[in-house]
């Protein structure tokens, strides 16, 4: 009889009982991972693609020139100041008419401007963020012995997933976020001359020139700030999945017969939590993409940059554009990440499932 500090497993295997190629192994949290990976690019790609025409728009509206632009235009109406119902309106109303003027003043490729460079960065971004999110999932949970569906494990992996994501990728977004903006004003003033940068390579060896490799690393405070919209999405999806989860298994048991509303849950239920925990999460957190933005943008004519860091953006957007100038863009921020998130969690789940893996 072995004592209690023993373990059986030799003596069995002395006695004949065991096989001896019988070993106990702990599976590694890595092991399954790369359906995450594979789900997690394909429905970043798909959703990208489908909403490029918003991004566009969103990353135009949220630079200092355009909200120039848009507060002389209102201060021309003698709309300067509007109450927040009327700015709201005012707002939808710009959003719509700057998407028609960029259909009809460059043409509908101009809607697509700059989505070989998203792909590029949107890919490995969700790669990463669905594949660390996933890992770290089953890596908390292991590690602290905690159920994979403990609020807290959420935040660990969603906080995890969000730091590795910025870090990685941050100097993709920052050489996409300058080419957008760069041609975009050569083609205002009519002189392809006054672009800065001539392709995605020589705005890279122009910033590893002029700024030096922390250059690529510029608007990543404001990513990591970006974390808290990414953890809040992650863990109000989680909770909407197990709310919808324990619905399913109530009306199952329940033994009734599933009515239509019953059919439309199972179907669209966390494709429509994914958009809804999104959008929440989008309007609570939104300032910090106007600050990424900002940050990211080519220094001025003299070479020095308007915005010195996060805390200075805020300040200097408050300052010369109030309250609503760090949230400019949200409507078209909205309009495309809502249903790119929809989109991009729908195919996510759906890829697990073809793929025989877990959410």
């Amino acid at each position: 009889m072995p004592t209690p500090q023993q373990s059986p497993l030799p003596q069995s295997r002395e006695l004949g009982l065991v096989s001896p190629e019988i070993t106990v192994t702990k599976q590694s949290p890595f092991a399954k991972s790369w359906p995450h990976l594979v789900a997690g690019g394909v429905g970043g790609m798909t959703a990208a693609v489908l909403t490029a025409p918003l991004d566009v728009l969103k990353t135009r509206l949220q630079s200092d020139f355009y909200q120039a632009q848009l507060r002389a235009a209102r201060e021309a109406a003698g709309q300067a100041r509007l109450s927040p119902l009327k700015s709201a309106s005012y707002h939808l109303q710009e959003t719509i008419q700057i998407l028609r003027d960029v259909h009809r003043l460059e043409g509908w490729r101009a809607l697509f401007k700059g989505l070989g460079p998203n792909l590029v960065g949107v890919v490995p971004a969700r790669s990463i963020n669905f594949y660390a999110y996933g890992t770290g999932k089953r890596a908390y949970s292991q590690w602290t012995g905690a159920s994979p569906e403990n609020p807290i494990v959420h935040l660990a992996s969603a906080v995890t997933a969000g730091i590795a994501t910025g870090t990685a990728t941050n100097p993709i977004w920052l050489v996409k976020t300058r080419l957008q903006l760069d041609k975009n004003n050569a083609e205002r003033k009519g002189d392809v001359s006054a672009r800065r940068y001539r392709n995605s390579w020589d705005c890279i060896k122009q910033v590893l020139r002029d700024e030096g490799p922390r250059g690529f690393f510029k608007g990543l405070s404001a990513s990591y700030l970006g974390v808290t919209e990414s953890t809040l999405q992650w863990m109000m999806y989680e909770e909407l999945k197990s709310q919808l989860r324990r619905r399913k298994e109530r009306v199952e048991k329940s033994g009734r017969e599933k009515t239509w509303w019953d059919h439309t849950v199972d179907w669209t239920g966390n494709f429509m939590g994914a958009g809804a925990a999104k959008g929440i999460a989008s309007i609570l957190t939104y300032p910090h993409e106007v600050a990424r933005t900002r940050l990211r943008q080519a220094p001025m004519a003299d070479g020095r940059r308007k915005y010195t860091g996060l805390v200075h953006c805020f300040k200097l957007v408050w300052k010369e554009e109030g309250f609503l100038g760090l949230y400019g863009g949200l409507t078209p921020h909205l309009m495309r990440t809502i249903p790119s998130a929809a989109i991009m969690f729908g195919m996510y789940e759906g890829i697990l499932k073809l793929l025989g893996a877990k959410s």
